[in-house]
């Protein structure tokens, strides 16, 4: 994706084709039809309504007690049982993100099964309908190998290189099969048995990660380095730890390496996450990154890089993510009193 005012290239992994994915019952897009069924409501290409019913096997869940569909879960289910509705459903969510500039198209479907029979099936059906209804490359991502390779033994007929997400120093065979599949790959910055604690464990964990991707011949304009992004509302010290890592793998690596992460998970816990995710997104920017994981449909980017720096809830966001701001108690403070609203 091209930004206006911005010489390089923003790279956006849209991450919205997961069968993680969730959309509150209470919600617009949540409703039932003429018959009392309960479903998932959306309009196709031609702006016609469309319905697409939930299972009972969905409605026997934990999630759906709380309030919660996996929407694309339900689709994807669906649409390998034929169902015409569920197919051009997932077709209009690769829409909204094609139109919206996304460059990776993310694929995950860990939560269509506890089988990993299941998994594959399901990530080698996707990938197979997805490739006709978009031109972009596509990101396979997985928990497990197994399933990636399943996604990558798909991709192997696609014109577009894959991107793998992703490898890290707890499963570094994950190098082996971007070497074997000519792909792109994300890498973490995590180690073998934990998540990094501070900007320095970072660093190890990436470095690590990198050099060994580099032995596999693995050049570093294919590498995507994710310094792993965790909620502020846990520690006012991770927005900086992922600020001053940025800065440093960009020391240390160069322009030539991307550098990357789900930067929505800072928001996690807290309100106004759309302001958050945004002032996060432009600092990361600063910081040397040039890519996100991310939903390109709810973050207009041109507009992210254009934000008042001088408005109150700017101020308020920027000064929690850089560790000013103990507790989130100012930014909570303010959002309580109606002080954010932008």
């Amino acid at each position: 994706m091209n930004i206006p005012g911005r010489d390089k290239p923003f790279i956006v992994i849209g991450e919205n084709v997961h069968t993680t994915r969730v959309l509150s019952r209470k919600g617009k897009l949540i409703g039932t039809n003429a018959d009392g069924i309960e479903g998932i409501r959306f309009r196709d290409e031609e702006n016609r309504r469309r319905f697409l019913p939930i299972p009972d096997d969905v409605k026997k869940t934990q999630d759906y007690e709380e309030g919660r569909v996996k929407h694309l879960k339900v689709a994807v289910s669906q649409a390998m049982d034929g169902s015409a509705d569920a197919l051009d459903y997932i077709a209009r969510q690769i829409q909204r993100q094609v139109r919206a500039g996304t460059d990776f198209l993310d694929l995950n479907v860990d939560e269509i099964s506890i089988r990993i029979e299941e998994q594959q099936q399901a990530m080698r059906w996707l990938v197979d309908a997805v490739h006709p209804m978009s031109e972009l490359p596509l990101s396979i991502d997985s928990s497990k190998s197994e399933i990636l390779r399943a996604g990558l033994e798909a991709c192997a007929n696609h014109t577009l290189r894959p991107l793998l997400n992703s490898a890290s120093l707890e499963r570094p065979e994950v190098l082996d099969l971007a070497r074997e599949f000519n792909a792109k790959v994300v890498v973490s910055a995590a180690g073998e048995s934990g998540m990094p604690s501070d900007v320095e464990e970072r660093m190890g964990n990436a470095t690590r990660i990198v050099e060994a991707a580099q032995k596999r011949d693995l050049a570093l304009a294919d590498l995507y380095i994710d310094p792993l992004v965790f909620p502020i509302s846990v520690d006012g010290r991770y927005g900086e730890h992922v600020f001053a890592s940025v800065r440093q793998l960009r020391d240390r690596f160069g322009d030539e390496v991307h550098i990357t992460g789900g930067f929505s998970n800072v928001s996690f816990g807290l309100p106004c996450r759309h302001l958050i995710n945004d002032v996060f997104l432009l600092l990361a920017v600063e910081a040397g990154a040039d890519s996100a994981i991310m939903d390109p449909t709810t973050t207009a980017l041109s507009d992210v890089f254009q934000m008042d720096r001088s408005t109150r809830p700017y101020q308020l966001a920027e000064d929690m993510l850089l560790g000013k701001d103990e507790y989130c108690a100012n930014f909570i403070g303010a959002f309580r009193k109606g002080e954010l609203n932008t």
